[in-house]
């Protein structure tokens, strides 16, 4: 499976903001933007051109991709889907984009940033109704439950996840018990739950081109 091996510090500081994939690094002193607020590269630290329309239509795009951790065709085969979807595309995109499992598992509290919650998801620590699932695109449906399997409820890592998931309120499409470090979707996500700093009308315009 194709996926982004590079440092995912350089995604963050090409975007210029932070895009929280490094989870608790993010929130430390050893965040790349905190100590180097320029894009990468030599001419990082050059001067700033002008963009274009196209380009601000891009970096949106590229955002959104790199937060939650999507390919350029498998995005742009969410975008084709939100297209035939009934309502506004780019609240579409943004929803099936939330629904990925390994979303849905970092926003239980089960992992500490979308890098995570993947990997833990192709490890195959997490259930999907009851039925071990790992595959960290599958897309989740109202009324799911995650749970975590019980034979990973013994690892060390898990253990630390869960008890600070307890501690965490998930937005409100999602409800989380934490006793049984078990996840329902409870409703589809509303735009105003979704708490990613994107332009989704910029991706729409960027695909209508």
């Amino acid at each position: 499976m194709a996926r982004y091996t590079e440092a995912q510090c350089r995604l963050c500081r090409r975007e210029g903001m932070k895009l929280y994939l490094k989870g608790d690094r993010c929130y430390s002193g050893k965040c790349a933007i905190d100590r180097k607020g320029y894009a990468p590269g030599m001419h990082g630290q050059g001067r700033r051109q002008k963009v274009s329309e196209y380009g601000t239509q891009l970096r949106e795009k590229q955002k959104t991709r790199r937060v939650y951790g999507v390919l350029e065709k498998q995005f742009r085969n969410y975008f084709e889907k939100a297209e035939r979807q009934q309502g506004i595309t780019g609240e579409n995109l943004l929803r099936l984009l939330e629904r990925r499992l390994d979303n849905v598992v970092y926003r239980t509290g089960l992992g500490s940033s979308r890098v995570e919650a993947r990997q833990l998801v192709r490890h195959g620590h997490f259930t999907v109704n009851g039925r071990k699932v790992n595959i960290p695109s599958f897309l989740t449906r109202l009324g799911d439950v995650i749970e975590v399997r019980e034979k990973s409820k013994e690892s060390p890592r898990l253990k630390e996840l869960m008890d600070r998931a307890a501690d965490r309120t998930p937005p409100p499409w999602l409800e989380y018990e934490p006793d049984q470090a078990r996840g329902r979707i409870v409703a589809l996500p509303a735009r105003d739950q979704i708490d990613v700093p994107v332009k989704e009308h910029l991706i729409v315009e960027l695909y209508s081109r």
